[in-house]
């Protein structure tokens, strides 16, 4: 029996995050909460505004749907520390609303960083 995902059920979780995101973080480790990842968190090395403009909901690259989170340059490190997790949260509701991994990097206070384009990807149903 096939599986089947109307493109709007997928979009739906994808479009919770581009309507909802106001920030994104370099953590040290992986937050276990919105509290770890926010400004003043243990894990916070630096941080940056997001918008919904910085978030493009598309067809994804293998199956399914993907939001393409955008660049950002420029961006403070407040707190020395070996970058391992990005977050991103929603600051007017306190939440975590997504964690991947990154390339571990060591950010020192005062410098900046880049956060490349990367996506979160939807797989449709198999």
């Amino acid at each position: 029996m096939a599986k089947k995902a109307a493109d709007s059920v997928l979009d739906a979780a994808l479009n919770e995050i581009k309507n909802n995101c106001t920030r994104m973080v370099v953590c040290s480790a992986e937050p276990a909460n919105y509290t770890a990842a926010n400004t003043g968190g243990a894990n916070n090395l630096g941080d940056v505004t997001m918008a919904a403009v910085d978030f493009t909901v598309g067809v994804g690259d293998i199956s399914g749907r993907k939001v393409a989170v955008a660049s950002k340059s420029g961006v403070n490190v407040d707190v020395t520390g070996s970058a391992t997790h990005v977050a991103l949260l929603d600051v007017t509701n306190l939440l975590l609303l997504y964690v991947t991994t990154c390339t571990s990097q060591a950010l020192t206070s005062g410098n900046t960083i880049t956060f490349p384009t990367w996506d979160i990807e939807i797989a449709d149903p198999t």
